[in-house]
Protein backbone atom coordinates (compact mmCIF):
# COMPACT_ATOMS: atom_id res chain seq x y z
CA UNK A 1 0.00 0.00 0.00
CA UNK A 2 1.07 3.62 -0.44
CA UNK A 3 2.31 5.64 2.53
CA UNK A 4 -0.41 5.71 5.16
CA UNK A 5 -1.75 8.68 7.10
CA UNK A 6 -3.39 7.14 10.15
CA UNK A 7 -5.46 8.45 13.03
CA UNK A 8 -4.97 6.79 16.42
CA UNK A 9 -7.28 7.66 19.29
CA UNK A 10 -6.85 6.55 22.90
CA UNK A 11 -9.88 6.85 25.16
CA UNK A 12 -10.65 6.32 28.82
CA UNK A 13 -10.93 2.54 28.97
CA UNK A 14 -8.33 0.33 30.61
CA UNK A 15 -5.54 -0.81 28.30
CA UNK A 16 -2.99 1.99 27.94
CA UNK A 17 -0.27 -0.53 27.14
CA UNK A 18 -2.09 -1.39 23.89
CA UNK A 19 -2.12 2.25 22.75
CA UNK A 20 1.56 2.62 23.61
CA UNK A 21 2.51 -0.46 21.62
CA UNK A 22 0.45 0.71 18.64
CA UNK A 23 2.27 4.05 18.55
CA UNK A 24 5.66 2.35 18.94
CA UNK A 25 5.01 -0.05 16.06
CA UNK A 26 3.73 2.69 13.76
CA UNK A 27 6.76 4.90 14.51
CA UNK A 28 9.00 2.09 13.24
CA UNK A 29 6.89 1.14 10.22
CA UNK A 30 8.14 2.93 7.11
CA UNK A 31 4.73 2.46 5.46
CA UNK A 32 3.17 4.85 7.98
CA UNK A 33 3.97 8.40 6.85
CA UNK A 34 2.00 10.30 9.48
CA UNK A 35 0.15 9.39 12.66
CA UNK A 36 -2.32 11.80 14.24
CA UNK A 37 -2.64 10.85 17.91
CA UNK A 38 -5.77 11.84 19.82
CA UNK A 39 -5.82 11.16 23.56
CA UNK A 40 -9.13 11.88 25.26
CA UNK A 41 -9.26 13.71 28.58
CA UNK A 42 -10.28 10.52 30.38
CA UNK A 43 -7.40 8.57 28.85
CA UNK A 44 -4.92 10.80 30.67
CA UNK A 45 -6.11 9.53 34.06
CA UNK A 46 -5.90 5.92 32.88
CA UNK A 47 -2.36 6.53 31.64
CA UNK A 48 -1.34 7.92 35.01
CA UNK A 49 -2.77 4.94 36.85
CA UNK A 50 -1.63 2.18 34.50
CA UNK A 51 1.69 3.41 33.10
CA UNK A 52 2.62 6.15 35.61
CA UNK A 53 2.68 8.67 32.77
CA UNK A 54 1.18 12.01 33.71
CA UNK A 55 0.36 15.24 31.93
CA UNK A 56 -0.51 16.15 28.36
CA UNK A 57 2.76 17.89 27.47
CA UNK A 58 5.20 15.74 25.45
CA UNK A 59 2.86 12.78 25.88
CA UNK A 60 3.93 11.02 22.69
CA UNK A 61 7.58 11.30 23.68
CA UNK A 62 6.77 9.85 27.11
CA UNK A 63 4.92 6.93 25.53
CA UNK A 64 7.60 6.19 22.93
CA UNK A 65 10.59 6.84 25.15
CA UNK A 66 12.03 9.19 22.51
CA UNK A 67 11.01 12.16 20.36
CA UNK A 68 8.49 11.16 17.67
CA UNK A 69 9.47 11.28 14.02
CA UNK A 70 6.00 11.03 12.50
CA UNK A 71 3.43 11.14 15.30
CA UNK A 72 1.57 14.40 15.92
CA UNK A 73 -0.50 14.87 19.06
CA UNK A 74 -3.78 16.74 18.72
CA UNK A 75 -6.28 17.94 21.29
CA UNK A 76 -9.68 16.27 21.43
CA UNK A 77 -11.09 19.80 21.67
CA UNK A 78 -9.55 20.88 18.33
CA UNK A 79 -12.64 20.29 16.21
CA UNK A 80 -11.09 22.38 13.42
CA UNK A 81 -8.05 20.12 12.93
CA UNK A 82 -7.27 18.82 9.44
CA UNK A 83 -8.52 15.31 10.21
CA UNK A 84 -12.00 16.71 10.99
CA UNK A 85 -12.50 17.18 7.25
CA UNK A 86 -13.16 14.51 4.66
CA UNK A 87 -10.80 16.35 2.33
CA UNK A 88 -7.85 15.27 4.47
CA UNK A 89 -6.37 12.09 2.91
CA UNK A 90 -6.55 9.77 5.90
CA UNK A 91 -5.94 6.06 5.36
CA UNK A 92 -8.07 5.02 8.33
CA UNK A 93 -8.58 5.33 12.06
CA UNK A 94 -7.96 3.06 15.05
CA UNK A 95 -9.50 3.69 18.47
CA UNK A 96 -7.50 1.70 21.02
CA UNK A 97 -8.78 1.27 23.62
CA UNK A 98 -12.32 2.35 22.77
CA UNK A 99 -14.46 3.16 25.79
CA UNK A 100 -18.20 2.55 25.79
CA UNK A 101 -18.76 6.32 25.98
CA UNK A 102 -16.69 6.85 22.81
CA UNK A 103 -18.48 3.97 21.11
CA UNK A 104 -21.84 5.51 21.98
CA UNK A 105 -20.78 8.89 20.60
CA UNK A 106 -19.57 7.34 17.33
CA UNK A 107 -22.59 5.06 16.96
CA UNK A 108 -24.99 7.97 17.41
CA UNK A 109 -23.08 10.37 15.14
CA UNK A 110 -22.67 12.80 18.01
CA UNK A 111 -19.52 14.43 16.59
CA UNK A 112 -18.84 16.92 19.38
CA UNK A 113 -15.15 16.10 19.94
CA UNK A 114 -12.29 15.62 17.51
CA UNK A 115 -12.24 11.87 18.19
CA UNK A 116 -15.92 11.39 17.43
CA UNK A 117 -15.79 13.83 14.50
CA UNK A 118 -12.75 12.10 12.97
CA UNK A 119 -14.52 8.75 13.35
CA UNK A 120 -17.66 10.19 11.74
CA UNK A 121 -15.59 11.50 8.82
CA UNK A 122 -13.84 8.13 8.49
CA UNK A 123 -17.21 6.39 8.19
CA UNK A 124 -18.74 8.86 5.76
CA UNK A 125 -15.68 8.64 3.50
CA UNK A 126 -15.84 4.82 3.61
CA UNK A 127 -12.39 4.52 5.17
CA UNK A 128 -11.38 1.80 7.65
CA UNK A 129 -12.47 2.48 11.24
CA UNK A 130 -11.38 -0.05 13.84
CA UNK A 131 -12.95 0.24 17.29
CA UNK A 132 -11.04 -1.81 19.85
CA UNK A 133 -13.74 -1.89 22.47
CA UNK A 134 -12.77 -2.57 26.07
CA UNK A 135 -15.45 -3.47 28.60
CA UNK A 136 -16.85 -6.53 30.33
CA UNK A 137 -19.53 -7.64 30.62
CA UNK A 138 -21.45 -5.91 27.85
CA UNK A 139 -24.93 -4.64 28.54
CA UNK A 140 -27.62 -4.35 25.86
CA UNK A 141 -26.79 -0.68 25.23
CA UNK A 142 -23.16 -1.58 24.51
CA UNK A 143 -24.21 -4.38 22.16
CA UNK A 144 -26.73 -2.14 20.40
CA UNK A 145 -24.11 0.56 19.89
CA UNK A 146 -21.65 -1.98 18.50
CA UNK A 147 -24.31 -3.12 16.04
CA UNK A 148 -25.03 0.47 14.99
CA UNK A 149 -21.33 1.24 14.49
CA UNK A 150 -20.83 -2.00 12.58
CA UNK A 151 -23.82 -1.27 10.35
CA UNK A 152 -22.28 2.13 9.57
CA UNK A 153 -19.04 0.47 8.43
CA UNK A 154 -16.85 0.24 11.53
CA UNK A 155 -15.01 -2.93 12.50
CA UNK A 156 -15.63 -3.97 16.10
CA UNK A 157 -12.30 -5.39 17.27
CA UNK A 158 -12.55 -6.21 21.01
CA UNK A 159 -9.37 -6.09 23.07
CA UNK A 160 -9.07 -9.86 23.46
CA UNK A 161 -5.39 -10.86 23.39
CA UNK A 162 -4.29 -14.32 22.29
CA UNK A 163 -2.51 -16.83 24.51
CA UNK A 164 -1.62 -19.57 22.02
CA UNK A 165 1.60 -17.75 21.21
CA UNK A 166 2.57 -18.00 24.92
CA UNK A 167 3.36 -14.32 25.55
CA UNK A 168 6.05 -13.78 28.17
CA UNK A 169 4.49 -10.59 29.57
CA UNK A 170 1.69 -8.06 29.09
CA UNK A 171 3.80 -5.98 26.69
CA UNK A 172 4.28 -8.91 24.32
CA UNK A 173 0.58 -9.73 24.62
CA UNK A 174 -0.31 -6.15 23.70
CA UNK A 175 2.19 -6.08 20.83
CA UNK A 176 0.77 -9.21 19.20
CA UNK A 177 -2.74 -7.82 19.51
CA UNK A 178 -1.58 -4.60 17.85
CA UNK A 179 -0.03 -6.65 15.03
CA UNK A 180 -3.44 -8.22 14.36
CA UNK A 181 -5.12 -4.81 14.30
CA UNK A 182 -2.54 -3.44 11.87
CA UNK A 183 -2.85 -6.47 9.60
CA UNK A 184 -6.58 -5.76 9.45
CA UNK A 185 -5.91 -2.21 8.26
CA UNK A 186 -3.39 -3.31 5.63
CA UNK A 187 -0.11 -3.05 7.56
CA UNK A 188 0.91 -6.65 8.41
CA UNK A 189 3.97 -6.95 10.64
CA UNK A 190 6.79 -9.42 9.99
CA UNK A 191 7.07 -10.41 13.65
CA UNK A 192 3.39 -11.24 14.01
CA UNK A 193 2.70 -14.70 15.38
CA UNK A 194 0.83 -16.86 12.87
CA UNK A 195 -0.99 -19.91 14.19
CA UNK A 196 0.29 -23.16 12.68
CA UNK A 197 -1.52 -26.25 13.99
CA UNK A 198 0.72 -29.09 15.08
CA UNK A 199 3.72 -27.01 16.07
Amino acid sequence: MEAANLIVAMTGASGSVFARELLCVLEKDARAARVHFLPSENSLRVLAEELQISGRNNLVEKLLGHAPAKTIQLSDHDIGASIASGSYPSSGMIVLPCSMGTLASIASGFADTLISRAADVTLKERRPLILCVRETPFNRIHLRNMQLASDAGAVIFPVIPAFYNRPIDSTEMARQFVYRVLAHIGLPQKDAYIWKPGE
